[in-house]
């Protein structure tokens, strides 16, 4: 295997000077940069990157934290966060959290002992402080961590709103809002945007916690449905927690969307496969995987960011889980 000692030799130069050249740290003249590019060309030498990280402090590095990859809408973030990574030569670490702030911490101080370049992170600990002293860049994906750190979102309320006006408009009379848990920023915003529409409606309405996990929504949906059975709507701040609501209307025998229509929040690709398909406020998942890559990569490179806060819009998708609109 071809060493850095065995290029400094072909050269003509120290190693230290193919060591300057190689990982750009220092002044190397016109001719030694030529001696030394043609060495490695002819020998095939490869800089071993874990001795490029520990020479140079940097890594090609990005570490994603998500909460939960069971959800299908985090693995298709990462695959857009991966997509554009790898055309900037970054290899993307993924790392679930499970929504537990110490699991987080840890992932942050590992990598960074692995001169990780920074983190895109979707999290719920709000101005947590092992983010704001993490001294690496980072950028917010999903849901805002503090004001000092770039964040790309959707419009959780318009799109809120949006999938609250799809039911009114297909004449749902007892709406079932399925908020999510009230520590995440776009589940109060999804509330907020829900909240505007119905009470302009002046139509009845229920409002339930319920966290985004399939087998927790159906429990908490069927009995719901049980204790007040003319609930004609259901809108869940999650295409998840829509499929779960999906599941208990078959079990308690309410057909969809005959006598029960539902609307999801995410897009995901899920939500197509389900039978009948999910009508959803669909965001641009990849889209948003995309920018925070992006953003992220050019405070590595230290260039300049055109802002802080990046809003992506949302659009909805109409499919079987709800009627024509009422003429």
């Amino acid at each position: 295997m071809t060493t850095i000692k065995d290029v400094a030799k072909k050269a003509g130069v120290s190693v230290a000077t193919v060591s300057r050249f190689l990982n750009d740290s220092g002044y190397v003249s016109a001719e030694a940069a030529k001696a030394v590019t043609a060495a490695v060309e002819e020998l095939k030498y490869e800089l071993n990157p874990v001795a490029r990280s520990l020479n140079t402090k940097k890594s090609n590095l990005i570490g994603l934290i998500l909460p939960d990859i069971t959800n299908p809408f985090f693995p298709e973030l990462a695959r857009a966060v991966e997509d554009v990574a790898l055309t900037y030569g970054y290899t993307v670490v993924l790392c679930n959290s499970d929504e537990n702030p110490e699991k987080e911490k840890n992932y942050i101080e590992t990598l960074k002992k692995k001169y990780i370049a920074g983190f895109i992170v979707t999290s719920n600990q709000l101005d947590a402080p092992h983010y704001a002293n993490a001294n690496v860049p980072i950028v917010a994906l999903d849901r805002t961590i503090n004001e000092k750190i770039p964040t790309v979102s959707s419009n959780n309320k318009e799109g809120a709103i949006m999938g609250t006006n799809a039911l009114l408009e297909r004449g749902c009379r007892n709406i079932l809002f399925l908020r999510g848990p009230e520590e995440l920023n776009p589940a109060n915003d999804r509330y907020e945007g829900f909240m505007e529409a119905i009470q302009s409606s002046n139509l009845q309405y229920q409002v339930v916690t319920c966290p985004f996990h399939f087998a927790d929504s159906q429990e908490i949906v069927a009995r719901v449905l049980k204790e007040d059975p003319t609930i004609d709507g259901i809108f869940a701040s999650s295409d998840v927690s829509a499929a779960g609501a999906l599941k208990a209307a078959s079990l308690v025998g309410k057909r969809v969307p005959e006598e029960l229509q539902i609307v999801g929040f995410d897009g995901v690709a899920m939500g197509e496969m389900l039978s009948p398909g999910l009508t959803t406020v669909a965001q641009d998942v990849y889209k948003m995987g995309a920018i925070a890559a992006r953003v992220l990569i050019k405070q590595i490179e230290n260039k300049k960011i055109d802002q802080r806060f990046y809003e992506v819009p949302v659009k909805l998708i109409i499919r079987g889980t709800t009627r024509s609109v009422e003429e």
